[in-house]
């Protein structure tokens, strides 16, 4: 499996840790950058490339998944989300890790190189990458939604349970 990877100066240090890693684990790295560190650069340069390398693999029929990382994570995750038809989760625990993957089919995990440890970090990545999606129709039908959202701005019918309530109404 490719993955594409893209941080800013304070990702460098795990996303550099990451090409080893994912190496050593028999995945192919892509790596977006940056590559020297420069506490100026900006996320969305590196971020926006990886989670673009993501789509077109993935359009091209290949196996392909990415990794974004910032200080926090959120830039990072909001760059990746801008490429259409992309999915980038947040993960700040195993279990928001493997969510990511098996709920949401993301395709991009974001991670925090200031929250967490190394090990951490590497482990909501590994986890990330092993867990596939569960492809169950409540997920499916979501994530539906968004995709169609995300053509052509449609929002998704309310349920009858809140036909007549809020703005909507």
């Amino acid at each position: 499996m490719r993955v594409h990877l893209g941080s800013d100066h304070a990702g460098l240090d795990l996303k550099n840790h990451l090409v080893g890693w994912l190496t050593d684990h028999g995945y192919e790295p892509v790596d977006h950058g940056p590559f020297v560190y420069d506490a100026l650069d900006d996320y969305p340069v590196f971020c926006l490339r990886a989670a673009e390398g993501v789509k077109k693999d993935r359009d091209a029929g290949l196996d392909s998944l990415g990794v974004v990382i910032g200080g926090s994570g959120n830039g990072e995750q909001i760059a990746a989300n801008k490429v259409e038809g992309i999915r980038c989760a947040l993960a700040w625990s195993e279990d928001t890790a493997r969510l990511a993957r098996q709920h949401n089919d993301a395709q991009v995990v974001s991670v925090g190189g200031r929250m967490h440890s190394l090990a951490d970090m590497t482990r909501f990545v590994e986890l990330f990458l092993a867990e596939p999606f569960s492809g169950d129709e409540r997920h499916a039908r979501r994530i539906a939604q968004l995709s169609t959202y995300d053509v052509d701005a449609t929002l998704p019918p309310l349920p009858e349970s809140a036909q007549g309530l809020g703005p909507d109404a």
